[in-house]
């Protein structure tokens, strides 16, 4: 009985142990779901640390703070970005984070994320390298890194990613060969490296990639030959390698890619010829460029087998013989195919041409500066003429007459017929082309006269017709082609009159040229109504009168050019404000009367001719009249003086006069020093008796003189709104007249006290403004610290006015207002550009202690009479140093933000102090808008894409589609002048996105960015 009782008890006591074990284990499982549930265990807590790592290298906009989501308080794959895949026990498998404004870099955590598929972080600012922890991804399929700042070689560890598809890192910095590695990736269909730094030659082993379709590396620095392996990829569409400084010949394997559409080797050093059985091979082709090589041989007959084919463009080779048969090219868009050696010179060369009437599709036909012989074909009416947009034949051997059917063509932009033999005339239904902007018939053989309908063409901006024989007057129609920026009908034989209504065409930017005519009568007052010409030539006509004193009006002008005539009279002293000419020519002419001494003090002016005049007296010895080599003055007899290497007389001796003369400057200059001192004396007195009622901090303007609340209040007529001109954030702008004779025009910018820092906003614009002087800082005149007639405090600055308003009016003016401000000019936007920069860097560099101005934007850069640009407004300026009250002025403060959203630096938005770098990002965003038209703070910069990156994806390829539309230019490729445009326009663009770098100390420094912008002036006037 008792063992019985014992084993009872003994099997009891071993149940409750296995039941309790039992509830323990299931405590413990269901204690581990809710673990890994919530994300805290396992692999999934791996990637949660991951991705916090992640985070803390990544910085956010303020504004729109992404990444807010990723918190502790929501499960990660709720993140913002984050996707998880149950089946994977919740890991981390897409992580997207595309287009969200971030900076930083990216941290080597992300390969910590060891389920992840796709990886895309494009279109943001990340900076750094690309870590090489990514191999450790082995599950990847995508990685978008494009469209960042990401510097660094490729890391060759990408190649552990075996099962990658895309592969993405165009538009960044990358440096260094591209990695053999690479050519690891069996399942990889798209790479694209376009847009970096890369050296070195394209690997070989990028033909194992046998899965590719597309292979991308343009606008790059390789070299070397095409590798002949490539040949292996049969599954490539679109190959482009154009853009970088590869060599050699392309290995004949590149024409076994049977699935090619498009194949782009263009602007590279490549030699050899067409393979005649390209096009047979490449059945496929869609888009053919092999454009800026040195290729020799002929065009292939297989050309005509290319039936898909929509672009072919072998422009800028050493091509020779006849264009082959097109007839089958139905699909073609452009065929381009100038700079070359093609054509005989003989009839018949143009041929093709009636082939082409087949391409229905046809909108730029280019073959100009080849050996094209023959007429242009009559068939030329047959072409679409809803289509034909670009049709340039110039620099040929054409003969014979335009034919009449050109006019069919109503969608054509540019017309170019130059450097050919044409004859006969003009046709008349020309005037049918309403949307033409470029017409060239320059050097030829055309005569009779100008069409009446060449005013119809109301969006020309290029009229070239120099170099024929055209008779009769310049038509006065002329004057209705508003849009003109070039207008050249010199070395003709037109007669008469010069048209008002021509001359003074406002729009007439680059240069008018009416030289070497018979023109006759006077020069038109109208001509002051070209401020914004470059260059004016009327030389070798038989104008006479007096020169007009509204020449003094156009401002821009760089080079006047008016010898060979019959004016007579003086130079008008109104022409001293062309301090931008550069070149002058005044010889042969009837002028007479003293060399004025305001050319003597023209800094740019390089090249003075003043011969056989008839003027007289001393010539001025400083300027350009220190160099012999640069003035010319002979065939004026009555001339003295000068530098003794222009050998001219001495001056009769004025010693009596002289003596006269320095006696009564003496007595002036004792009566001005005793009124001085009288004034400072009185104006102390008066500061000592107002000192009890003035503002204690008001001693930080004490270097500048100050004037009565009175005094303004009378000055802009009791602040009226009629004289109001601007309003900012601390307080409004009027104009005003000081002195009784109302001798001085002044701007008085009118503090708001009400306003909370306005105050400190006085004292800090006081405070950088007492001890500068620059020509391109606004000049202060005085303030006024003080009390209004409430007993109010009232404080104000007074500074010179600036006749030509803001920077901002005339970069957006305000539309259905008569006056608004002319369109500026690319060389006074370069101009006014190179004036903001170097008083930056004055601020920055030559003043006692650096000062920034913290607020750099359109509205304050002020222009003058001269339209030279002016920094204002410096009520958010800190100076780098201690401030009276002890606080360091590169510190935060309480005036406000630093800035104004779109132009202020991307750090001090995250916190960080003042610096000099900050007014470099401004100054970079300013150059973007000046030259794009397009304000940072525009509509159209939503979703991670702002002004920086706008203009640096279009970079280079597609620079005419995105400045301003008063800039681009889209002319004859051949033509050196567009070349030059475009090739300044791009290195603006270039600085300006060099300077507005997400990251400060990347930013180009001020003073490269001004040396290069001189750099680029001057080889564009040059």
């Amino acid at each position: 009985m008792v063992d019985l009782k014992l084993t009872l008890s003994y099997s009891l006591s071993s149940a409750l142990a296995l039941a309790f074990a039992f509830v323990c284990c299931c405590s413990s499982m269901a204690s581990t779901m809710d673990s890994n549930r919530l994300g805290f265990g396992g692999g999934n807590e791996t990637d949660r640390l991951a991705l916090l790592a992640i985070k803390a290298q990544i910085h956010q906009d303020p504004n729109r703070p992404v990444m807010s989501s990723w918190n502790e308080s929501t499960h990660f794959c709720m993140w913002h970005g984050v996707t998880c895949r149950r089946r994977h026990l919740q890991r981390v498998t897409e992580l997207d984070l595309t287009s969200l404004k971030l900076s930083g870099s990216i941290s080597p955590h992300i390969g910590n994320l060891s389920f992840l598929r796709d990886l895309l972080l494009y279109n943001n600012s990340f900076t750094n390298k690309i870590p090489p922890e990514i191999g450790h991804l082995r599950r990847l399929r995508k990685l978008g890194l494009q469209n960042n700042s990401l510097c660094g070689p490729i890391p060759a560890s990408i190649s552990k990613c075996f099962n990658l598809i895309r592969l993405d890192l165009s538009y960044n910095m990358l440096v260094g060969n591209i990695p053999s590695e690479l050519g690891s990736f069996s399942k990889l269909e798209y790479l694209s490296l376009r847009v970096n730094n890369l050296t070195g030659e394209i690997p070989r082993s990028l033909g194992n990639l046998s899965s590719l379709g597309t292979l991308d590396a343009r606008s790059n620095n390789l070299v070397g030959s095409i590798p002949s392996s490539l040949g292996q990829l049969k599954k490539v569409k679109y190959f482009k390698v154009y853009s970088n400084r590869l060599s050699g010949t392309v290995p004949p394997s590149i024409y076994n890619m049977s699935s090619l559409l498009i194949l782009s080797i263009a602007h590279n050093q490549i030699q050899g010829s067409i393979p005649p059985s390209l096009f047979r091979t490449l059945s496929n082709l869609q888009f053919f460029s092999v454009l800026e090589n040195q290729l020799t041989g002929k065009l292939p007959p297989s050309i005509s087998n290319a039936t898909n084919l929509v672009g072919f463009q072998v422009g800028d080779n050493k091509l020779t013989g006849q264009v082959p048969k097109l007839q089958k090219l139905r699909n073609l868009v452009i065929f381009s195919i100038p700079l070359n050696h093609l054509g005989s010179g003989r009839d018949g060369d143009l041929s093709f041409f009636s082939d082409l009437t087949n391409a229905t599709q046809l909108m730029a036909l280019i073959i100009g500066a080849n050996n094209f012989g023959g007429t242009l074909p009559a068939s030329i009416s047959n072409f679409s003429a809803t289509n034909l947009a670009h049709l340039l034949v110039d620099e040929n051997k054409l003969h014979g007459s335009i034919p009449a059917g050109i006019g069919n063509l109503v969608n054509m932009k540019a017309l170019g017929l130059s450097d050919n033999m044409f004859t006969g005339n003009i046709p008349i239904d020309i005037g049918k082309l309403s949307g033409l902007g470029i017409l060239g018939f320059q050097i030829n053989r055309l005569s009779g006269s100008l069409p009446s309908s060449l005013g119809n063409l109301t969006s020309l901006s290029y009229l070239e017709l120099q170099g024929n024989t055209f008779n009769g007057t310049i038509p006065i129609s002329l004057g209705e082609c508003h849009s003109l920026l070039l207008l050249d009908l010199s070395r003709n034989n037109l007669s008469g009159d010069i048209p008002p209504q021509v001359i003074g065409l406002p729009s007439l930017s680059i240069y008018l040229d009416l030289s070497e005519n018979r023109l006759s009568g006077s020069l038109p007052l109208e001509v002051g109504k070209l401020k914004n010409l470059g260059a004016l030539n009327v030389s070798n006509n038989m104008l006479s009168g007096k020169l007009p004193s509204s020449l003094g009006s156009c401002v821009s002008l760089e080079f006047l050019v008016l010898q060979g005539n019959f004016f007579d009279g003086p130079i008008p002293s109104a022409m001293a404000s062309l301090r931008g000419i550069q070149e002058l020519d005044l010889s042969r002419n009837n002028l007479s009367g003293e060399i004025p001494e305001f050319l003597a003090g023209f800094g740019l002016l390089k090249q003075i001719n003043l011969s056989f005049n008839d003027f007289w007296g001393a010539v001025p010895i400083k300027g350009v009249f220190n160099s012999a080599s640069a003035t010319s003055i002979v065939g004026n007899t009555r001339l003295c003086g000068g530098i003794s290497d222009l050998q001219l007389p001495k001056c009769k001796s004025k010693e009596s006069s002289s003596r006269c003369m320095k006696l009564i400057i003496s007595l002036v200059c004792t009566f001005v020093v005793l009124g001085i001192a009288m004034l400072l004396t009185f104006l102390f007195l008066c500061s000592l008796k107002k000192k009890s009622k003035a503002s204690p901090s008001s001693t930080m303007a004490v270097s500048i003189l100050q004037v009565s609340y009175s005094t303004l209040l009378k000055a802009t007529d009791g602040f009226s709104a009629t004289n109001l001109i601007g309003a900012g954030s601390f307080g409004s702008v009027y104009k005003g007249v000081l002195g009784n004779d109302g001798a001085q025009l002044v701007a008085v910018k009118v503090f708001n006290m009400l306003r909370q820092g306005a105050s400190k906003s006085f004292l800090a614009e006081c405070e950088a403004l007492k001890n500068i002087r620059h020509r391109n800082l606004v000049p202060i005149i005085t303030a006024c610290s003080s009390v209004d007639f409430r007993g109010n405090d009232f404080k104000a600055l007074v500074y010179e006015f600036m006749e030509n308003g803001s920077l901002e009016e005339w970069l957006h003016p305000i539309t259905g207002i008569e006056d608004a401000p002319m369109t500026l000019s690319l060389i006074q936007r370069l101009d006014i550009a190179i004036d903001v920069a170097c008083a930056l860097d004055y601020l920055h560099n030559h003043c006692e202690t650096p000062i920034v101005h913290c607020d750099l934007k359109p509205s304050n850069v002020l222009l003058d009479n001269d339209l030279i640009g002016h920094v204002a407004d410096f009520g958010l300026a800190r100076v780098l140093s201690r401030l009276p009250n002890n606080i360091s002025a590169n510190q935060s403060s309480s005036i406000g933000i630093r800035g104004t959203v779109g132009y202020a630096a991307p750090e001090y938005g995250m916190g960080s102090e003042v610096s000099t770098y900050g007014d470099v990002y401004g100054f970079g965003i300013l150059l973007l808008e000046m030259f794009t038209g397009k304000r940072p703070t525009d509509h159209m910069f939503v979703d991670g894409l702002n002004l920086h990156k706008f203009v640096k994806m279009a970079f280079w390829e597609r620079v005419s589609e995105i400045v301003d539309s008063s800039l681009a230019q889209v002319g004859n490729p051949s033509q050196s002048t567009n070349d030059a445009l475009k090739e300044c326009l791009s290195s603006v663009l270039g600085i300006g996105v060099a300077c507005s770098v997400e990251s400060p100390i990347d930013r180009k420094s001020i003073g490269d960015a001004i040396s290069e912008l001189k750099t680029i002036r001057a080889t564009l006037v040059g």
